[in-house]
């Protein structure tokens, strides 16, 4: 979509410009910032090597495990279904420490792991856990104390006061995360957004996955009349 909108703002641009008679403005400001997002690009990289460096550091050095036992109460009261000893915590833990320090690009790698380890707690292969739609909410209204990306940007344009956006971003992302958090909980509670609930409707449709790779004790038991729409579908097509 984003993709299409940009496309599509280009197009207006150069059109307005043709209209306008000003092609030359629009050209020379293609250029301009063109260069200005390499500069912007360049400025960025000791900063997110930095950080980024400090994260694997922390990975090797077993801070992981740690981090994830300092944040354990938090994390049992967020994501009560998943197991203390379970891997995808230290996976959390990483990922929430690199979104409250403001490095997506660190994080993003974290993230991945978590919702694959969260994955073997899910008995289905295409409806989310309470796990994972909760991860998922925490991880883009997450607490950032330290903007080091939006730091690194405005550093790259400017001269001074690149750090005064700090307060306003711990303000922000603090009311965003208690937000999210919020709502998350109670579209939980509905009955219609509950997993067994949602569980119980693809059974019906014939379109639930089971998730092999499943590790719980409670694996999801078809009854013995189920009919899969996905298969009846491709022995049509053949």
């Amino acid at each position: 979509m984003m993709n299409y909108i940009w496309v599509a703002l280009a197009v207006i641009a150069v059109i307005a410009g043709g209209v306008t008679g000003t092609m030359d403005a629009v050209l020379q400001n293609i250029f301009d910032f063109a260069q200005s997002a390499v500069d912007i690009a360049f400025s960025l990289i000791g900063i997110m090597a930095f950080f980024c460096g400090l994260m694997r550091v922390m990975q090797e050095a077993g801070l992981c495990e740690k981090l994830g036992k300092a944040i354990s109460p938090v994390m049992r009261l967020l994501f009560p279904g998943v197991p203390a000893d379970h891997p995808a915590n230290s996976a959390m833990a990483l990922y929430f420490a690199a979104n409250i320090l403001g490095i997506g690009n660190a994080a993003t790698p974290f993230g991945l792991k978590a919702m694959q380890e969260l994955q073997t707690l899910n008995k289905t292969k295409n409806i989310a856990t309470d796990a994972q739609v909760m991860l998922l909410a925490v991880a883009t209204t997450s607490i950032t104390l330290i903007p080091v990306t939006a730091i690194g940007l405005r550093a790259g344009i400017q001269s001074a006061g690149a750090a005064e956006i700090i307060a306003p971003v711990i303000i922000a992302t603090t009311i965003s995360t208690v937000t999210g958090i919020f709502f998350t909980i109670v579209f939980g509670k509905m009955k219609r957004f509950k997993y067994d609930y949602i569980i119980e409707k693809e059974i019906a449709a014939g379109t639930i996955e089971i998730n092999e790779d499943y590790i719980g004790n409670d694996p999801i038991v078809l009854p013995e009349n189920y009919k899969s729409k996905k298969v009846a579908e491709e022995k049509v097509s053949w």
